[in-house]
């Protein structure tokens, strides 16, 4: 417990942003702070939803259907729903 608490506080203290070079404003770190959020927000929403799936990669159709035993059952049988 106590090394999960120390790894807190050293996240708190780790700078989100560094520079390396050059002397950016306010106004383009703030820039740069909403485009990468930005970024890891659309990443995060694709994360969560399912690939699309065409119709031709559909398996449902191919599985065979129950049976239904009845009359004009042996007809139905070969009929594509």
């Amino acid at each position: 417990m106590t090394g999960e608490k120390s790894s807190a506080k050293d996240d708190e203290k780790r700078p989100f942003l560094r520079v390396v070079r050059g002397t950016p404003d306010d106004e383009e770190l703030a820039a740069l702070t909403a485009a990468l959020v930005a970024v890891s927000a659309a990443t995060a929403q694709q994360k969560d939803k399912p690939a699309a799936r065409s119709a031709w990669a559909d398996v449902e159709p191919r599985l065979r259907q129950p049976l239904r035993p009845g009359p004009g059952a042996w007809r139905a049988s070969a009929r594509l729903r």
